[in-house]
């Protein structure tokens, strides 16, 4: 184990700046503060987005979530900003939360690898703008003036719009779009491998800067490549500042755009940190997976998850200057660790942790009815609600009940099931429709009806024991059941032991998974054919409903009981349903329609009653598992959506943070994470490299989980345009025409472009630079709100005129 002190300073946090009592306590709000003179300034509405290289930031969000407030203060760090203000926004941010009582969930954010959580704030805007320069100080100071300007648009959901050094060629790249601000001219030129999201929000911006200048200025749209499709003036004037000649100095790709550290992340550490006088003593508890008991709530701990972030937990018995010092200590554990500069660092409290932090442990077990959570789910639901009407309507009407229970329907549509021998899809018998084993693999084809309409589902059941070769068949023939229904079935892969719920409601209670399998051409020729289960069998059955029940196959003697559970067994003349003493009415009634599969009446047996010839039959009486299972409390857990991407040459994941429909991207694959089952939302446009590699990249998310979750659970892939209720639940408000209504990257362009006057170009040239003699004003002027500038002065760029 390792262990290491850090050095501190303390601070005296008694008084609160007056610049935070503008906040509305126990209300939503939003306010963003620059560091100015090492003083904390509100930054007025109108510029919120826009980050000056050379500053530093606070940020507060404040959001009503489920009737409780989830709060969030973050400090940003400029790539240019001096120690000095990087301090004052750090120990601010600590006075702020010591003013809103330590709710806040607390963040260091770096520019340029901002959390998800952050850039969604400025979703809206269309982006961050990340500005050279910054404000005067007693460190640095910065002159801003009217001049042409490069920016590169970055970034897949909320890109990110960074003002570059230079204009040349040498600072552009292929992968990204660029936009050439000329003043009365606006170029937008899109590298070819940049992805639509950029090229609309970068139009986007362009247009937003047109109507801040009163119309007065041109958007022109320029393909990488299609440079020579300009005019004669437009591109003079594109050539005064990136002559094409020098274009062969351009880049051929930019940095990825996704940070994805998946490997890395697989190792998560738990660090318990100790107040001693000397310093923090932080040590070494246990590597991952994590789960909640391990916090005590006496003390606080660091969770390093490597490049994916350094987390601060905060225990309510933890003392008061480990509280506020909790930041302070993070920061240099990472500076111990050589960790990356722009790591994530995030603070949270004892019952104030985020679905992020959360989502780092493998149990947090709470109450449902938790406030606050955000977009989550409850594990295994459908057992609280089965006397829940779940017809095809209802469920699709009432989505967000469909995405909890994970049913389409009640499971009552028409069922075809084929299992894999030789290489082909053998037609399973209906009579033994429900029967598995698992030595083989299955597929089954589910067909019910909305408005009049089939919809399919295709499930492929790879059992325990079959080879891979058959488990790759299984995955061929689904994709070939597909093809057959036009591309429009749900593709469900299925691995023995984590049945989503609507997979056994197909089977009414009746669903019992044997041992051994089918003779298959695929299997060495020395194997023994087990198809069967015999005369004599023991099942195990769990589950308190036709919804959620399956019995599987254990070893044929009396330590496979359990007095928690329910068991039948079957002789050549009999068959018994041993019930334990723990096991519930619904559990013993769900055994009889497990016993129906042979005609003969069975015979009930309860714990302590039974016969010698019971005991016989199991080979002898034996010790087995008898103590009382504790009832599990809930586990709430945050889905979460990721999009899946190759567009720098390499799949990557990137998360998308309070998503909603508009945020599945036509062009990738997008992957939901509900803990228990992982949904692959394939785009339209999405190239074949992604579609072909989406289920491995799944299984690679899985594997590298830092909560240790099972990789087994079940992968649902879904193409765009036939999403069934369990998914879209999940998204609140779902338009199943958005796709149709919404226009295309080229209508966009065009429309863009309408605005255009031809000759604006020829009559109002822009040569060099636009003129830099312009008015000035003071500071205490321009930090007035927009309806109180003077005239000339943009509220979106008032620096200019500082």
């Amino acid at each position: 184990m390792e262990s290491f002190s850090l050095q501190r300073k303390r601070s005296d946090m008694a008084t609160v700046d007056p610049a935070f009592k503008i906040i509305p306590k126990g209300q939503a709000c939003f306010f963003i503060w620059r560091i100015e003179n090492l003083q904390v300034v509100p930054v007025p509405r109108e510029s919120h987005g826009t980050f000056f290289k050379g500053d530093a930031y606070i940020v507060l969000s404040a959001r009503d979530t489920k009737g409780a407030l989830d709060m969030h203060a973050h400090f940003w760090i400029g790539s240019e900003s001096t120690q000095d203000e990087q301090g004052v926004a750090a120990y601010k941010t600590v006075e702020l939360d010591d003013y809103l009582g330590g709710a806040p969930v607390q963040h260091r954010e770096t520019e340029g690898a901002e959390s998800s959580l952050f850039l969604n704030y400025f979703k809206k805007k269309g982006g961050l703008t990340y500005k050279n320069g910054g404000v005067a100080s007693g460190f640095n100071h910065v002159d801003m003036k009217m001049e042409p300007r490069l920016f590169q648009a970055k970034g897949k959901h909320v890109v990110r719009l960074t003002e570059l050094r230079t204009i040349d060629w040498s600072s552009m790249n292929q992968g990204d779009v660029f936009i050439l601000d000329l003043g009365s001219v606006i170029f937008c030129w899109n590298g070819k491998n940049s992805n639509r999201a950029e090229r609309l929000q970068a139009m986007q911006r362009a247009k937003q800067v047109r109507d801040d200048r009163g119309g007065n200025a041109n958007v022109i749209v320029i393909e990488d490549g299609e440079e020579s499709r300009l005019s004669a003036d437009e591109q003079q004037l594109f050539e005064s500042k990136l002559p094409l000649k020098d274009k062969r100095n351009i880049k051929l790709e930019s940095s990825d755009d996704a940070r994805s550290e998946r490997d890395a992340a697989a190792t998560i550490k738990l660090y318990r940190c100790a107040d001693e006088q000397d310093g923090l003593k932080v040590t070494e508890v246990k590597g991952g997976p994590l789960v909640k008991a391990d916090l005590d709530t006496k003390d606080s701990y660091i969770i390093d998850n490597g490049p994916n972030g350094i987390w601060a937990w905060i225990g309510k018995g933890a003392s008061n200057n480990e509280r506020k010092e909790a930041m302070r200590n993070a920061m240099g554990f990472l500076k111990k660790k050589n960790y990356p500069d722009q790591t994530a660092v995030t603070r949270v409290i004892d019952g104030g942790e985020s679905t992020e932090f959360k989502a780092l442990f493998s149990k947090w077990p709470e109450p449902a009815a938790t406030k606050g959570l955000g977009r989550t789910y409850t594990v295994g639901n459908v057992a609280k609600v089965v006397q829940t009407r779940f017809d095809a309507a209802t469920m699709h009407h009432n989505r967000g009940l469909a995405a909890e229970t994970q049913m389409v329907d009640d499971g009552t549509g028409k069922i075809e099931m084929w299992r894999v021998e030789s290489f082909e899809m053998k037609p399973v018998p209906k009579q033994s429709y429900g029967q598995f084993y698992g030595g083989d693999c299955y597929l089954i084809l589910y067909t019910y009806q909305v408005q009049n309409r089939d919809n399919y589902i295709v499930y492929y059941w790879l059992g325990h024991k079959s080879t891979a070769d058959e488990q790759g068949a299984a995955a061929r023939f689904a994709v070939e059941l597909d093809d057959k229904h036009g591309g429009t079935p749900v593709q469900v892969r299925v691995v023995q032991g984590k049945e989503p719920p609507h997979f056994m409601a197909m089977f009414g209670g009746r669903m019992v998974v044997f041992e051994g399998g089918h003779a298959s051409g695929f299997r060495n020729s020395g194997e023994k054919d087990t198809d069967g289960p015999g005369d004599t069998f023991l099942l195990h059955v769990r589950g308190t409903s036709k919804m959620n029940s399956k019995a599987v196959q254990v070893p044929c003697r009396a330590v496979s009981l359990n007095s928690n559970d329910v068991f039948v067994f079957f002789v050549k003349s009999a068959t018994y349903i041993w019930c334990g003493k723990g096991s519930t009415g619904d559990e013993r009634e769900m055994a009889k329609t497990v016993a129906s599969l042979r005609p003969c009446d069975p015979v009930t047996v309860f714990e302590g009653q039974e016969k010698p010839d019971l005991w016989q039959a199991l080979g002898g009486q034996a010790p087995y598992s008898n103590d009382k299972r504790l009832q599990e409390p809930d586990v709430v857990m945050p889905v979460r959506l990721f999009q899946l991407s190759n567009a720098t040459g390499r799949i990557q994941v990137e998360e998308v943070n309070e998503f909603t429909q508009e945020d599945l991207v036509p062009e990738d694959v997008m992957l939901l994470d509900s803990w228990d089952t992982i949904f692959l939302w394939i785009g339209e446009n999405s190239n074949k490299q992604e579609r072909d590699e989406a289920e491995q990249v799944a299984f690679g998310y899985l594997r590298t989980d830092p909560s240790g979750r099972d990789s087994s659970i079940p992968v649902v892939r879904i193409k765009q345009g036939n999403e069934p209720p369990t998914f879209t639940g999940f998204f609140g408000f779902w338009n199943h025409d958005y796709w149709t209504s919404t226009l295309s990257y080229d209508a966009v362009k065009a429309h863009t472009q309408a605005r255009n006057e031809p000759q604006r170009v020829v009559e109002k040239p822009v040569a060099g630079t636009v003129p830099t003699e312009v008015a000035k004003y003071p500071y205490e002027m321009l930090a007035k709100p927009a309806s109180q500038l003077p005239d000339g002065v943009n509220p979106e760029n008032r620096e200019d005129d500082a």
